[in-house]
Formats: C-alpha cells, structure tokens, sequence
C-alpha cells in the first residue's frame, strides 16, 4: 500500500498547479472515483478536517487518506508523494527564477497561470458546497424548509465573515459548528 499511495500522491502533486485546493479535484478522482478507497461523504468530511487542522490541506489529505487506507506505511507513502514535487519544483524554481523573473515571457507564464490556478481551486469548491448542501429535499412545511436551507446559509455566511469580514476561518469554524448544533437542537425539539 506504501508504493500505491505513494505513486497516487507523487502523481497528482506533480502535475497540480496552484496548492491544495487545486489538488482535491485530482485527490478526489484518484481517491473517490478511481480507486474507492472512499466515498464522496467520506472525502467531503476529510477536506473540512484536513482545513480545520493545522497545516496544508494537501499534507492534511494525504495523511488522512494514508492513516484510512494503510496505517503509518500509508500515511508515509502519501505525505512522502505529495510533498516531494512541490519540494524539487521549488528548489528549482529557487535556483534560476532571481535570474529569470524579469523576462518578459516568464512574467508572461505566470499572468497565464492565475487564470487556471482560480478555476482549479473554484471547481472543487463548488462540488463541495453541492454535496454539503445536498439535493433539494422534498419541502412540506415552514420547518422543512429551514432545515434545507441551513447548510447554504451558514455556508454563506462563513464564505463572507471569511472575505469581507476578515475573520479567521477556525473562529468561523468554531462558531458554524455551534450554531450549527443549536440550530439542530432547535429543529428537533420543535419536531
């Protein structure tokens, strides 16, 4: 399992551009949809530990992922895999980009890359907030219909304490969380 995790990890860290975020569409196809190791929930639920914890979210997953599928040996293998690209494509880049930066085409490279970079880092986002939010319930009363819409507003709400607001995402966390559960407590007890 070492040598599997390691290869998957080593493959979607050298061909993702743009970070962790970029990397879970790939995580998620390799991971999800190729291999089953898990489920969409599963991963779903990964992707907000792996935010919530301290660290890079890549790290994050792969430890998760290593740890669910083959213990420390896979926890191993996956973090050794996603780390090592992004470690030799830096040193690299270190080595000749204060010699290069100011060449017209490579500063011409990287306008390219933004683009692509956003996308890549928008498209798991919203299939993300597609499975966190669910398919649309059947709605049959006033309570039904807070309930389907509580996972898209505190969703939106997070999203703009976050960017307008400036708040730090794990007091965002915290606070989602309990009034989350409070929210819930209130729609059961009123059930």
């Amino acid at each position: 399992m070492f040598w599997q995790l390691f290869y998957t990890y080593l493959k979607i860290g050298t061909f993702t551009l743009g970070g962790g975020y970029a990397m879970l569409p790939l995580i998620q196809r390799e991971v999800v949809e190729r291999k089953g190791w898990i489920d969409e929930e599963e991963f779903l639920n990964m992707i907000a530990l792996a935010q919530a914890a301290p660290g890079l979210i890549a790290v994050n997953s792969a430890i998760f992922i290593g740890w669910r599928i083959g213990g420390w040996r896979g926890v191993c293998g996956a973090v050794l895999g996603a780390v090592l690209p992004s470690f030799v494509i830096i040193l690299a880049i270190a080595m000749v980009f204060s010699e290069w930066k100011e060449l017209p085409a490579v500063e011409a490279v990287f306008k390219g890359i933004r683009p692509a970079v956003v996308a890549l880092i928008a498209a798991p986002l919203f299939k993300m907030a597609k499975t966190a939010i669910g398919n649309k319930p059947q709605i049959t009363n006033h309570k039904s219909q807070i309930k389907a819409a509580l996972p898209l507003l505190v969703s939106l709400a997070a999203a703009l304490l976050i960017w307008l607001g400036g708040v730090n995402p794990v007091w965002v966390i915290l606070a989602t969380i309990v009034l989350t559960l409070i929210a819930e407590w209130i729609i059961i007890r009123n059930s």
